[in-house]
């Protein structure tokens, strides 16, 4: 190897390096700039599954990469947000959405102002300058776009120079001629080179930059084209590893999709270059290669769509029913629904985290009822009800906290930041809820031992001063969940409810121990109760002041 083949291939190595680098800043460029429009896409994902597909295909589209999508798929399962029957559709719109890069990359060849060389510089001056000096961040997201989009071309502009010396290096035919013959060594080709790289859009560009240089003939790009769909299978395959069973059948999914058509497909191809041999030898172009791509992954989801049903009792056999381990504990299943695949995307990290900050203030307000339950009734079941409650909670409580602070380490927008920061103070309200829910729940438990009864006029108060707590939580977690104005009021009004009534309560209490109508252990257990009611709606009112510094 002379120094000049050196040469040649580092700039291979660093034009690919571009070609990736740009992809991928390109990609969260776009992802920032969609921004609010990803997170109602996780709202939009129902039973269709033609919504699924349409779905998969712009997520795909805008994060430029199908493995990613998979990957996010598997984590939505896992987490119980998507259902197998859904995540089929997604999975489907995943291999259309892909073909978007290979447009891309084709655009070289559609003339002279389309080559990377002519716009592409101007594409990164233009977008070095938006991120410099721009103050508003829907410039400075185009900014990152205009430079990934150039970086991409550059990439390819220096991968494409460093092949052009031996496209008529024996070498070179003879590979693509063996690989071509032989349909087997050609997907697996594909599937390799996919599997090493973790990325369908790039290996399908290098196999594009390889055609932009009439080295590849056509039934060569077709077998590795194929099998460039089985390898991107591999990154969700790994991801699923660790996962339920059920996120490991989306993943197996994804596989039966991609080579139940990679097969059919491979076995038509291979009928048709036996009939026109002309045409399986003959060079193949970079939009050649995106034709059959797109042509192939749609044909793909509508020969499929109709047995999708069938692709999941499929996975369902490969992936059985275990027995769930008796060991599996409270903090594994809390986990599973904070997926780290999830963190592919921040706008769907961050909605995940918002569902499971919900449903963790649905859990502080049933605890926080129960205590009434406790204390009214001297309900013994109750109070252990609560103490295993609040124990989740702290548990929910380290977990989100993780997640949100992993969450917060991502490339997020500035309203995003300030999304997470919220969240990570509401988790600590609701925490902070939890605790004195299991305050109230150890006076019930001292009032049950010591046999001690409030007079009828002090159950009444507390009924009253209880009911506004209640109301404050239940509203600042609907506050939290709707993100509206209505509820935020509604948590206000309750929250000064209790101020004043704590205040006046204790005023009345005191003046039935001063007329011996209360005993004075149960004046100390009554006022300790409403002073923990009282701190519950502060943290309430904290939890929509977070929402309201969001609207």
């Amino acid at each position: 190897m002379t120094l000049n083949d050196v040469k040649l291939l580092f700039e291979f190595i660093g034009g690919l390096g571009m070609f990736l680098y740009g992809m991928n800043i390109m990609a969260d460029g776009l992802q920032k700039a969609a921004g609010g429009r990803m997170k109602r896409m996780l709202g939009y994902m129902t039973d269709s599954r033609i919504l699924g597909i349409l779905l998969g295909a712009v997520i795909t589209a805008i994060i430029q990469s199908s493995s990613a999508t998979t990957v996010m798929v598997v984590g939505f399962v896992n987490a119980g947000i998507l259902s197998l029957s859904q995540a089929v559709g997604v999975i489907m719109g995943a291999n259309i959405g892909t073909t978007v890069t290979a447009w891309i990359v084709s655009m070289s060849e559609w003339g002279e102002a389309m080559k990377p060389e002519f716009f592409a510089p101007v594409l990164i001056g233009v977008g070095a300058f938006f991120l410099l000096f721009a103050k508003k961040e829907k410039k400075q997201e185009a900014g990152s776009i205009l430079v990934g989009f150039g970086l991409l071309f550059v990439g390819l502009s220096f991968m494409s120079g460093a092949v052009k010396p031996y496209r008529d290096a024996p070498v070179f035919a003879e590979a693509f001629s063996v690989l071509g013959r032989n349909p087997i060594f050609g997907i697996l080709a594909g599937i390799v080179v996919t599997a090493v790289i973790q990325s369908s859009s790039a290996s399908v560009g290098i196999l594009q930059t390889l055609a932009m240089n009439g080295v590849v003939n056509w039934n060569c790009a077709v077998y590795i084209t194929l099998g460039q769909n089985i390898g991107t299978c591999v990154t969700a395959l790994l991801a699923g590893a660790g996962a339920h069973r059920t996120a490991r059948r989306a993943a197996v999914i994804h596989l039966l999709f991609n080579v139940i058509g990679a097969a059919f497909a491979g076995t038509v191809m291979f009928f048709l270059f036996q009939v026109n041999r002309g045409w399986a030898a003959a060079p193949v172009t970079s939009t050649q290669i995106s034709v059959f791509h797109t042509v192939f992954n749609v044909s793909n989801t509508i020969l499929l769509f109709p047995f999708a049903g069938k692709l999941v009792s499929l996975s369902e056999k490969i992936v059985r029913e275990k027995k769930v381990k008796a060991e599996e504990t409270k903090e594994q299943e809390i986990l599973s629904h904070l997926d780290d695949r999830i963190l592919e995307n921040p706008s769907f990290a961050i909605e995940t985290a918002k569902r499971e900050v919900v449903r963790m203030g649905m859990l502080a307000l049933d605890t926080v009822k129960l205590g009434l339950q406790a204390v009214m009734d001297g309900s013994r079941e109750a109070v252990e009800k609560i103490f295993a409650q609040e124990k989740t909670i702290n548990l929910m409580e380290n977990s989100l906290t993780g997640y949100l602070v992993k969450v917060s380490n991502l490339s997020l927008m500035e309203r995003q930041s300030e999304q997470v920061k919220n969240l990570l103070y509401t988790v600590s309200d609701l925490e902070r809820i939890g605790d004195h829910a299991e305050n109230i729940a150890e006076l019930a438990e001292s009032k049950i031992q010591r046999e001690i009864r409030f007079s009828p006029m002090g159950q009444e108060d507390l009924k009253l001063i209880y009911s506004y707590a209640v109301g404050a939580v239940e509203h600042a977690v609907l506050a939290r969940k709707q993100e509206d104005v209505e509820n935020i009021r509604e948590v206000i009004r309750f929250e000064d409810l209790v101020d004043s009534t704590e205040e006046e309560l204790r005023d009345k209490h005191v003046a039935r121990l001063a007329r011996y109508e209360c005993l004075p252990e149960s004046g100390v257990i009554f006022l300790d109760i409403i002073g923990n009611l009282e701190r519950i709606s502060d943290h309430a009112y904290n939890i929509a002041g977070y929402v309201k510094d969001e609207l």
